[in-house]
C-alpha cells in the first residue's frame, strides 16, 4: 500500500488547472454542462472495471470519477455556489438522516421495510424543499439512462404497491407486448407506432429484471461481451477456412455461430469434469 494522500493535494491540483493564468487551457474552459458527459462515463467505466473484477483499474477509475466530483466542486467554488467541503457536509448529513435505523432509534423489521422508509424519507425531504409535486414518482431525475428511470419508476409504484406479486404475470406481459409489437410489423405501422410498442416491450424487460433480481445493465454487458466474444470467433474460423464473413452467406454465418456455440459447451463440460474430478 502507498503512503497515505489527502484529498486536500487533489484539491489543489484542481484549483491549480482551473487557474486562467497558470492552469490548462482545456480545464479551464470547462463548465458544468461540458463536464457532465465525462461525469457519466467515468461512472459506467468503474462499473466495468468491477464486473472484469480488475480491482487495480478499479482504483484508478474510482480516482477519475472522485476527480469528476472535485471538478464540479471546483467550479461551483469559482461560482460562489458551494464547495467540496459542502458537499461532502451534504452527502454526510443526508447519510446520518436518511439511516435512522443505524443513526438513531428506529427499527425496521426487514430490508422491505427499511426500502420503504427511505422513500419516505426522501418524500418529506422534497416537501421540505417546498416541491410542489406530491406523486410517488415524483423526484426521480430525467437526466438517468432511460432503463434506469424505468427501473426508478418501477420500484417507486412497488412501494406503494402497485406491483405484480412475482416475475410469472409479467412473463406474460412480455408476451402480449410481444405480440402487439408482431401485430404492428404485420400491419405495416410507421416507425412511430413500432417505437411505441418496442417501448413498452423495453419497459417490461427492465421490470421482470427487477423481479429476477438480477441488473439489467451488468445483463446487458454481459450479453454483448458474448456476442462479440463468439463473433470475434467466427471471423477467426471463417479466416481459418481462408474467407472473410462477408464472403459467407448468412447460412454459412450461422452455422458457424452455432459451431462457437458447441465449442463453449464442450468447454464448459471439460472444466466442469475437471472440477469433479480435482474434488476431494
Amino acid at each position: 500500500m502507498s503512503e497515505p494522500r489527502s484529498i486536500d493535494e487533489l484539491l489543489t491540483i484542481m484549483a491549480r488547472l482551473r487557474d486562467p493564468e497558470r492552469g490548462c487551457p482545456w480545464d479551464v474552459q470547462q463548465d458544468f454542462d461540458s463536464i457532465a458527459a465525462y461525469t457519466v462515463e467515468e461512472a459506467y467505466e468503474v462499473a466495468d472495471a468491477i464486473d472484469r473484477r480488475d480491482y487495480g483499474d478499479l482504483r484508478d477509475e474510482l480516482g477519475d470519477l472522485l476527480l469528476q466530483v472535485v471538478f464540479h466542486a471546483r467550479m461551483a467554488e469559482e461560482a460562489g455556489l458551494f464547495d467540496f467541503a459542502d458537499v461532502v457536509g451534504a452527502i454526510s448529513d443526508k447519510m446520518v438522516r436518511r439511516h435512522p435505523h443505524v443513526f438513531g432509534d428506529a427499527r425496521f423489521e426487514d430490508a422491505e421495510a427499511q426500502t420503504r422508509a427511505w422513500e419516505q424519507i426522501k418524500a418529506a425531504e422534497r416537501r421540505d424543499k417546498g416541491e410542489e409535486d406530491t406523486s410517488a414518482l415524483a423526484g426521480v431525475a430525467r437526466g438517468l439512462p432511460e432503463w434506469k428511470r424505468a427501473l426508478k419508476l418501477q420500484k417507486r409504484a412497488a412501494a406503494v404497491g402497485y406491483d405484480w406479486p412475482d416475475h410469472r404475470p409479467v412473463l406474460d406481459k412480455l408476451d402480449e407486448e410481444l405480440a402487439e409489437v408482431r401485430a404492428e410489423f404485420d400491419a405495416g405501422s410507421e416507425p412511430a407506432r413500432l417505437e411505441d410498442e418496442i417501448g413498452d416491450v423495453l419497459f417490461v424487460l427492465v421490470n421482470l429484471t427487477r423481479h429476477a433480481k438480477v441488473d439489467f445493465s451488468r445483463a446487458l454487458r454481459h450479453a454483448n461481451a458474448k456476442f462479440e466474444r463468439r463473433f470475434r470467433r467466427m471471423e477467426a474460423l471463417a479466416a481459418a477456412d481462408g474467407t472473410l464473413m462477408d464472403q459467407r452467406d448468412l447460412r454459412s454465418q450461422e452455422a458457424l455461430w452455432q459451431q462457437v456455440k458447441q465449442e463453449e459447451r464442450e468447454g464448459e463440460n471439460t472444466a466442469s469434469s475437471d472440477r469433479a474430478a480435482a474434488a476431494p
